[in-house]
């Protein structure tokens, strides 16, 4: 009897179960949305406050945001963090009234038991600017973009009013103040989170395991190979169109390419110039492009002997055949550049000449300099390819051939990605190649960050450690003027000390081009160089 009533109830539940398989089948839920983007690199870390490159930017930005915004593929600052926000006259207090209801990321080490507030704000603020909190020296010291800016000087004090309101009073007024908030730099981290792992001895892990209030939150980064990001499905702004996003990450420009063309990825950046016919004829691909925001340049250090003498560096200058350079490397996607700031950069002064490739006068300056016969100097050259240089190696080979004829000896030498920047910041370098995509579309943020005597510090960003008081006073000047025409003055009067000093040579400004597969929706380009993919769709 209870063999066969087991049978029974065994019978009944197999033919419900194929009863209700369809239905079942018929409100599976779809397929997770993936987007894959194959980036060119890792990520030095997961802490906004101290990284200078694209590639730690992107991959940070998906998960953090900051009280004020750059709107989708433009330049114009929205609220964010911040709902709204009033600016006194006189242009020294910035009171911020954040936004209630948002949410942070949880993970294994850490469930958070409150919104987002304004002590968050102060933490992102204090941690690069107080030497004395705990988080200061927490991952790196170096407060590159913070220090270069001068902002700590510039801030006079960041007051709580309320958990949902913030004042910022600065010591001078700072046009360009705003649109700094809105970059990488200022993303926002958790306090709450940060005085967790700090009793549980491992502080680190904020900038190693990420918690923020942004569309994406980390699953899973393996340096060299992966980084997986999940949709944060409490965002604030509303859960994101994809539901994963993997960064591939693909160093070789080829290997990214040969992968968009098999759909192993959707999205990537910086392809060779030799691979754009191509691309541009491949039915399944896009190719968006947009004048860049940026310039490649060979930085003198000018601390350093021979460089320490204009009539050397003009000399280089005028020893390097920029046009033939930029002709073989950048083929159709670069144009010379003569300034330290893009043609598209409101200020750019289009009366400057470039320096005149011409090796006997350069013979005749080297020898007026004391170097009749040339001299012997090492030539950096960046291992990776950048958004505004294709191919650093190939540029300091021929740049090396050039140098000869007028019998300067260039070694070429290199380092891993991290360590090449981190050593050029710190002067090792005679002459070296770097670059720069703008951060926020304004002229400060290349002549202040890149040439101003802040950045010039151990560690700064300008890697020429070039300090000249006539040039920095004129764009410290231009820093506290808000009036657009008067300030465009002031920058044109910096470009022409720039181009007599000479402290760089400027190679190209490139074109933005990002090859995209048909599939991916509404994905903009960014005039920062930057890959925002909140907003972002992609067809099944």
């Amino acid at each position: 009897m209870f063999r066969s009533q087991s049978r029974l109830r065994l019978s009944r539940a197999a033919w419900l179960c194929a009863v209700a398989l369809p239905v079942a089948l018929a409100v599976t839920p779809v397929a997770a949305k993936t987007l894959v983007f194959c980036s060119e690199g890792s990520p030095e870390n997961f802490y906004p406050g101290i990284n200078t490159t694209g590639t730690s930017f992107d991959a940070g930005e998906q998960i953090y945001n900051n009280i004020v915004a750059f709107e989708r593929g433009g330049t114009t600052v929205v609220p964010s963090l911040a709902e709204k926000w009033s600016i006194s006259k006189d242009g020294l207090e910035y009171t911020f009234n954040l936004r209630k209801g948002v949410k942070w990321q949880s993970n294994k080490s850490f469930t958070p038991s409150r919104d987002f507030n304004a002590d968050d704000v102060l933490f992102m603020f204090e941690r690069q600017w107080k030497e004395n909190d705990p988080y200061f020296k927490v991952t790196s010291s170096n407060h590159t973009y913070f220090n270069d800016m001068g902002m700590g000087k510039l801030l006079k004090s960041v007051d709580k009013i309320d958990d949902y309101t913030i004042k910022i009073t600065l010591t001078s007024p700072e046009a360009p103040f705003l649109s700094n908030l809105a970059m990488q730099f200022a993303g926002v981290q958790s306090k709450e989170y940060a005085i967790a792992m700090l009793k549980a001895g491992t502080p680190e892990k904020i900038d190693q395991d990420p918690l923020g209030t942004g569309p994406f939150q980390l699953v899973q980064y393996q340096k060299d190979a992966i980084i997986r990001y999940k949709a944060f499905d409490k965002y604030w702004g509303g859960r994101a169109k994809i539901d994963d996003l993997i960064f591939s990450i693909t160093p070789d420009a080829s290997v990214r390419w040969a992968k968009l063309q098999k759909g192993e990825c959707h999205v990537m950046p910086y392809p060779n110039p030799a691979d754009l016919d191509a691309m541009r004829k491949d039915s399944n691909v896009k190719v968006l492009e947009q004048a860049g925001l940026n310039i490649g340049y060979l930085a003198y250090n000018t601390t350093k002997k021979p460089f320490d003498d204009v009539r050397v560096r003009k000399a280089i200058n005028m020893a390097i055949d920029k046009k033939s350079i930029v002709s073989a490397v950048y083929l159709s996607t670069g144009v010379p550049a003569t300034n330290p700031i893009p043609p598209t950069q409101w200020s750019y002064n289009k009366a400057i000449k470039d320096d005149a490739f011409n090796p006997e006068e350069a013979k005749k300056l080297l020898a007026a300099a004391g170097y009749p016969n040339g001299f012997s100097t090492d030539l950096w050259a960046m291992p990776v390819q950048r958004p505004y240089n294709p191919n650093a190696k190939r540029i300091a080979e021929l740049m090396q051939a050039d140098l000869a004829k007028i019998g300067v000896k260039a070694e070429i030498k290199s380092f891993e990605w991290g360590e090449y920047r981190k050593r050029m910041q710190a002067g090792e370098h005679q002459m070296g190649m770097l670059g720069w995509t703008g951060d926020n579309g304004d002229p400060d943020n290349f002549l202040a960050t890149l040439l101003g005597c802040d950045a010039a510090k151990p560690g700064g960003g300008n890697v020429a450690k070039w300090c000249y008081k006539p040039f920095d006073d004129i764009v410290v000047k231009a820093k506290s003027v808000t009036n657009v025409a008067e300030r465009t003055k002031l920058y044109e009067k910096a470009q022409v000390i720039f181009k007599e000093q000479a402290p760089w040579f400027t190679i190209a400004h490139a074109v933005q081009l990002k090859p995209v597969r048909n599939e991916v929706i509404d994905f903009k380009l960014s005039p920062f160089g930057r890959h925002t993919f909140y907003g972002v769709d992609i067809q099944q």
